[in-house]
């Protein structure tokens, strides 16, 4: 583990001018101590952003849900607002890490975790992704846990968020801060696909932080995580789906979906929304929703069977989701 200085900084701004490209803020450190040993990063500075007052849960006035960035996972899926108007998002939560880890990382952090990509966390091996025009090593390599959407010659690395995937579906925005001001970043457009620079996994600019994440006004209906993957606990997902359902009797008159598992970010599902509104709520609609977002999935020599579970996820948590928009 290489050697680095040590900062701590006591509000928004301090944090904001003491770290520059090439420092790093660390809060839960869950993600940033592993790859700092790992010495895949080498931050210069580390800035200890724990003591900023970003701990709070509130209320907006038009109805959204305001979440600092310090506010712990294990805090955010049992607040009361959450599991109330929010339930994708305490169910994504509680499917990720374990409770020790949960009650450490925090919600910026969570937004801001790297790939668990074997190749990227081994410095020896080539990674675009870790050094821009080293190659792939997965697309050739062992890719049984890679992506099937968003991929592109330079990289297959899935992004391992289990929060993320939840709030895609319920619809958010990433408040950042920096040298500029504040910034406000549709949460779906925050993470980055790789296309020829996967070395830019998402849109923060040099000097800024994370400060909020604001969840849209509640969508209401049946609402649904379901994770797919080789063990029940502490296991990152093959397969994931994110569903709310809204109905109106027996049509679907809004819904929304986003998958983990299998793509490069948390990944909007566009196709299958479209292929439900005004549709009955059947296993039939479900898996044609399911066909639809899989259709421009890319497969490796070891992930095909992505496709189809993603088709399964996305189809059971469709299920689920309107079962509990019955009730």
């Amino acid at each position: 583990m290489r050697g680095f200085e040590f900062e701590q900084a006591s509000d928004i701004q301090q944090a904001i001018n003491r770290h520059g490209s090439s420092d790093a803020l660390i809060a839960g450190g869950t993600t940033l101590l592993d790859l700092v040993k790992l010495d895949v990063m080498r931050p210069e500075k580390v800035v200890d952003v724990t003591h900023l007052p970003l701990r709070q849960v509130e209320s907006l006035a038009d109805g959204r849900l305001k979440v600092g960035a310090l506010v712990s996972n294990a805090d955010l899926a049992r607040h009361d607002s959450v599991l109330r108007d929010y339930p994708i998002v305490s169910e994504a939560l509680l499917a990720g890490a374990s409770t020790g880890l949960r009650n450490m990382a925090t919600t910026a952090g969570n937004v801001m975790q790297r790939t668990r990509c074997p190749y990227f966390r081994d410095p020896d091996m080539p990674c675009n992704k870790r050094e821009p025009g080293s190659g792939c090593s997965a697309i050739e390599g062992i890719n049984r846990n890679h992506a099937v959407l968003g991929t592109s010659d330079k990289c297959i690395a899935t992004h391992p968020s289990d929060m993320c995937v939840g709030m895609v579906a319920a619809g958010a925005t990433v408040v950042v801060e920096g040298p500029q001001g504040v910034r406000e970043i549709p949460f779906e457009e925050y993470h980055l696909l790789p296309g020829e620079t996967p070395e830019q996994e998402h849109d923060l600019m040099a000097g800024e932080l994370i400060t909020h994440v604001i969840l849209d006004p509640p969508r209401g209906g049946g609402q649904s995580y379901l994770k797919l993957r080789d063990r029940s606990s502490y296991e990152f997902a093959l397969a994931s789906c994110a569903a709310i359902v809204n109905l109106d009797g027996d049509t679907i008159t809004e819904a929304r979906v986003a998958m983990g598992g299998v793509a490069t970010k948390p990944w909007r599902a566009t196709p299958a929304e479209e292929a439900l509104k005004g549709q009955p709520a059947t296993r039939e609609t479900f898996e044609r929703a399911a066909e639809a977002v899989m259709q421009d999935a890319v497969a490796y020599s070891h992930n095909g069977y992505k496709i189809t579970l993603g088709k399964q996820a996305v189809a059971r948590a469709l299920r689920d989701a309107a079962n509990r928009a019955r009730a």
